[in-house]
């Protein structure tokens, strides 16, 4: 049975399971909180909204919301999904899509810290972290264990590969391919996210062989798509290459840039060795 504080205010069409509902918060009626959800104090979770089994919303966090586009009209049937044991902590925002029956979808495992804002019709995969108050626009598809990192802002309709990770106070203008550290206004690449990966358990094969792709791509001198034919070839092998290719091959808004010269030897060492 679900343990809803006194204060709270819970549309009787709402779908509550064996959930906890802090004081002073408000669930409407299209919302469905599966078992062992923990809902803080002051929640908003208004709108098509499914939370997974497991899922924490931290204290002040407004879910569901409308989007915050010109376009929208009030009675468009949209809603957000979060996945189960995903956690964001407080004072998150996260908006409702802006076309009928489609979703903002946050997946499973993810963490979005204080602050941060999931804009509409975004796609977060599974395990992604936002740190504390980075804006993420409208329509962005940020693939699975991505990292945002504090104070960083996103374009609408930016691609982020898996096991990338965005510096904190970063602008990102253009797709982040996966696997890659950027940072910087506007960001750049600086190298492979070696310790990402070996956190992850991805093999020292194929770190290596994204470093190899790292310097095909960005210190090599040659165009973008001359690279990715070059990594299909000399680096078959290797899935991530593959997976890496794959993504820049599909960009539409372009990918993030080489580093500066200035960067240089920084974007040397944070490539670095594999270990």
């Amino acid at each position: 049975m679900a343990e809803i504080h006194a204060s709270a205010i819970v549309d009787p069409r709402a779908r509550i399971g064996n959930a906890t509902i802090g004081a002073y918060s408000v669930i409407g009626p299209d919302v469905t909180v599966e078992d062992g959800a923990e809902i803080g104090h002051h929640v908003v979770i208004d709108g098509p909204v499914v939370l997974g089994a497991g899922v924490q919303i931290g204290h002040g966090s407004v879910v569901g919301a409308p989007p915050q586009d010109l376009k929208y009209r009030k009675e468009t049937f949209s809603g957000v999904r979060i996945g189960p044991r995903t956690v964001l902590r407080e004072h998150v925002t996260i908006n409702r899509a802006t076309t009928p029956d489609a979703w903002t979808s946050i997946g499973s495992d993810c963490f979005i810290m204080t602050a941060a804002h999931v804009a509409h019709d975004c796609r977060l995969g599974d395990g992604v972290i936002v740190i504390n108050t980075a804006g993420i626009a409208g329509h962005c598809d940020i693939a699975d264990r991505a990292t945002i990192g504090a104070y960083a802002g996103l374009h609408p309709f930016t691609r982020v590969g898996e096991y990338a990770y965005i510096g904190g106070l970063s602008k990102i203008t253009s797709d982040v391919p996966p696997y890659m550290i950027v940072d910087g206004n506007p960001a750049t690449a600086r190298g492979i996210n070696v310790i990402g990966l070996r956190r992850a358990g991805i093999v020292p094969a194929e770190r290596r062989a994204l470093q190899d792709a790292y310097r095909l791509l960005y210190r090599s001198g040659i165009a973008p798509a001359t690279a990715v034919a070059r990594m299909r070839t000399e680096l078959e092998g290797s899935a991530a290459v593959g997976r890496l290719a794959d993504f820049i091959a599909a960009s539409k808004r372009g990918i993030s840039g080489p580093p500066r010269r200035a960067d240089a030897e920084a974007a040397v060492n944070e490539s670095g060795g594999v270990s």
